[in-house]
């Protein structure tokens, strides 16, 4: 089995996974739809220092208000390399100028992709280089190449693999998580069905997930496209366009805003805080199958 991956310092962001010359990975900027308009311009790029979207994207730290971007801006900044092997691609973002006018904290943020045969982790680590304690939200937000006329037909499923009886869909309004919980999507506890109608209200964001393993399979062809492990992260978002060759599979420690926000960063549900010098490592795999 021959794989290999792809990444670049923009963003510290995965480009592409091969298995067996299969690109498995959403191309970007150079997938477009029939009218050449690019579906979704990345592929699996982090988002720090939040997940999802603030109130008027603004948050107030120590008194003071700072616009921070829906999902952060590290995925639209230059990484520092550190280490480039065939199966073990890594890179580092240090705190700036630029960084500290949005996020006024002393950080290094670590992206780490390692490949075993037809897996991949994903790892991400933060650590405070700062005086002062340090809150934040991470996430991952890769997007996995499928079949666009599968996708339209309603070829493609997501499964857990044991019954969910405990986790429960957030409702987005505007992109804010909404004071009652969404329709429960699952079928039997384990399966949700995926279709152009699936992301009409945004995108599927589930919390309370006991069994952190889920995996992509086709009707049509009867396979496996992927699993994915995300032990350890408490959400799980689910996002893609209609007619999109891809769909997008995302664990966060985070997510966006409630709309009754009170627009304190530090406030925000289930923010990660390190003490100066702590630091916080998160992963999550994902084996491919053709």
């Amino acid at each position: 089995m021959d794989a290999n991956m792809t990444t670049t310092s923009f963003g510290g962001e995965l480009l592409s996974f091969k298995l067996d010359g299969i690109e498995k990975i959403h191309q970007g900027e150079n997938s477009r739809d029939e009218k050449g308009k690019i579906y979704w311009k990345n592929h699996a790029p982090v988002l720090f220092p939040v997940v999802g979207k603030l109130k008027r994207n603004q948050t107030i730290i120590n008194g003071r208000t700072f616009e921070i971007p829906q999902h952060g801006f590290a995925r639209d900044m230059e990484f520092e390399p550190v280490t480039k092997l065939d199966n073990f691609h890594s890179y580092i973002l240090k705190s700036n100028k630029y960084t500290k006018a949005r996020y006024p904290f002393d950080f290094e943020l670590y992206n780490t992709y390692r490949q075993e045969e037809n897996k991949l982790i994903f790892i991400y680590k933060v650590i405070n280089r700062g005086a002062t304690n340090m809150p934040f939200g991470i996430g991952g937000h890769p997007a996995f190449k499928i079949d666009p006329d599968d996708f339209r037909r309603g070829n493609y499923y997501l499964e857990f693999k044991e019954e969910e009886e405990k986790s429960h869909f957030l409702y987005l309004v505007d992109g804010l998580v909404g004071t009652e919980y969404a329709k429960n999507k699952l079928i039997k506890n384990k399966i949700i069905e995926l279709d152009d109608t699936t992301f009409e209200n945004d995108a599927l964001i589930i919390k309370g997930i006991q069994n952190k393993c889920i995996s992509l399979k086709n009707i049509r062809t009867r396979k496996t496209v992927l699993t994915m492990n995300f032990e350890g992260w408490p959400y799980l978002g689910i996002w893609s366009k209609p007619g999109a060759p891809f769909i997008c599979l995302e664990p966060w420690q985070s997510t966006a805003d409630r709309v009754n926000s009170s627009n304190i960063f530090v406030k925000k549900t289930d923010m990660i805080v390190l003490d100066p010098g702590e630091e916080f490592e998160c992963k999550f795999s994902v084996e491919f199958f053709n």
